[in-house]
């Protein structure tokens, strides 16, 4: 994992944890992450796939062994990418944050580990299509909080996302208490 000072660490993943992750988001894309269904009892759950949704999932595109793919969802995890719900026998896994918001994290981190931030903003903006940088002008005019696809971020401009765990820390449920 990679730091700066003052943040929290951003997992990096992997060819297999890319896989999984990305397969992942694509089964929850058109679920709000913040957003929560509920259970026989009347308790929330949120928007969660089984390990076997993603085995088969990601079996179209590149088969693996059912074991393999719980062994690579516990990894992300430990890493706190995503959170596992017991439901019966089976476990449910969802993404702690939506695929822009951990992008945007690592964008966030590189950004971070530059020796001239300004620098690399610029190189950066100079970088990108126009419409990207329309993009970028849009949301700086706007000073919304909310990215372009993402999950709301504080208003402090600290690129966590709102009503859960910062990409790569530790989820509310998981925190451990003091001594």
């Amino acid at each position: 994992m990679v730091t700066h000072e003052n943040s929290v660490p951003v997992a990096r993943l992997g060819e297999l944890e890319r896989a999984v992750m990305e397969t992942l988001w694509d089964l929850t894309a058109d679920w709000d992450l913040t957003a929560a269904t509920t259970d026989q009892r009347g308790s929330a759950v949120p928007r969660t796939a089984t390990a076997r949704q993603v085995s088969d999932r990601l079996g179209a595109t590149r088969p693996l062994a059912y074991t393999t793919v719980l062994t690579v969802l516990d990894r992300l995890e430990r890493k706190r990418l995503v959170r596992r719900l017991r439901e019966r026998r089976a476990h449910r896994y969802g993404p702690i944050a939506t695929r822009e918001a951990y992008a945007a994290r690592l964008m966030l981190e590189a950004l971070g580990r530059a020796s001239d931030r300004d620098a690399a903003l610029v190189r950066f903006v100079d970088a990108v299509s126009p419409e990207e940088a329309e993009v970028l002008r849009r949301a700086l005019a706007e000073g919304s909080g909310e990215p372009q696809g993402g999950a709301p971020v504080d208003q402090e401009g600290s690129g966590e996302p709102q009503g859960g765990a910062p990409v790569g820390g530790v989820p509310p449920d998981r925190q451990e208490s003091g001594p």
